[in-house]
């Protein structure tokens, strides 16, 4: 695909997600932060299943998705996309960059939406702030769409299996949450849009904008052809 092609795909899939996201929230807050369609049923079903390995494991996966451990993780594959340093160093800047704007933005969305989180007897793990999107859900999701966009980069035509696990840490993340007892399912799947639409803005802007000569997989200004005719010109 070319980059225009892939601007329109990542805008339109960002839009989408984004409006579905909106649609979710407008919902979220009709109902005053109540719990809505299965949440109740997803909250007791876990509640009723913790044994203390499956709580464990879930609290340490958990733990992946904040903190410092997602920027680590974006900035290495940052530095693996690019062919020379001061390509890696802008690549691991704007990943590093992408997923700060996309925290401070749902920070601010969640403020603004100030859902109550479910019932502190109900939790297993550790939450602070509101509810609506999940932080974590949100954080592990951009993490795993950067580094799948890395990927991708470096290896256009391979990794698949690769890349679906990163994609299902991403999303395991988010399910431990509910697991937990500390967010909503709807606050997960809020996450998880929230996030697709973060990611559709972001790539859409770097495929638009970003010159070619910074991409990861830019050929270097001087090709082997240019350097061979250099040195001929110079016998």
């Amino acid at each position: 695909m070319n980059r225009k092609d892939v601007a329109e795909l990542a805008g339109s899939v960002g839009v989408g997600a984004w409006t579905a996201f909106g649609v979710l929230s407008m919902v979220v807050i009709g109902r005053g932060g109540a719990p809505l369609f299965s949440d109740e049923d997803l909250l007791s079903w876990s509640v009723a299943h913790r044994p203390e390995m499956a709580v464990a494991v879930a609290r340490g996966v958990s733990a992946t998705g904040t903190g410092v451990v997602p920027y680590g993780i974006v900035v290495l594959a940052a530095l693996l996309t690019a062919r020379t340093v001061r390509r890696r160093l802008l690549a691991a800047l704007l990943a590093a960059a992408c997923l700060a704007a996309g925290q401070a933005l749902r920070y601010g969305v969640m403020t603004r939406i100030a859902r109550p989180r479910p019932l502190r007897a109900d939790w297993a793990g550790h939450a602070s702030g509101w509810s609506f999107p999940s932080g974590h859900t949100t954080t592990a999701a951009i993490t795993a769409g950067l580094v799948i966009v890395a990927i991708r980069l470096r290896a256009p035509h391979g990794r698949t299996a690769l890349c679906l696990a990163v994609g299902c840490w991403g999303a395991l993340v988010g399910v431990t949450r509910v697991y937990l007892g500390v967010h909503w399912f709807t606050d997960v799947a809020g996450g998880w849009l929230f996030a697709i639409g973060w990611l559709g803005v972001c790539l859409c802007a770097a495929a638009r904008w970003l010159p070619s000569r910074l991409l990861a997989n830019a050929p270097d200004t001087a090709g082997p052809r240019e350097e061979h005719a250099s040195r001929g010109q110079v016998s």
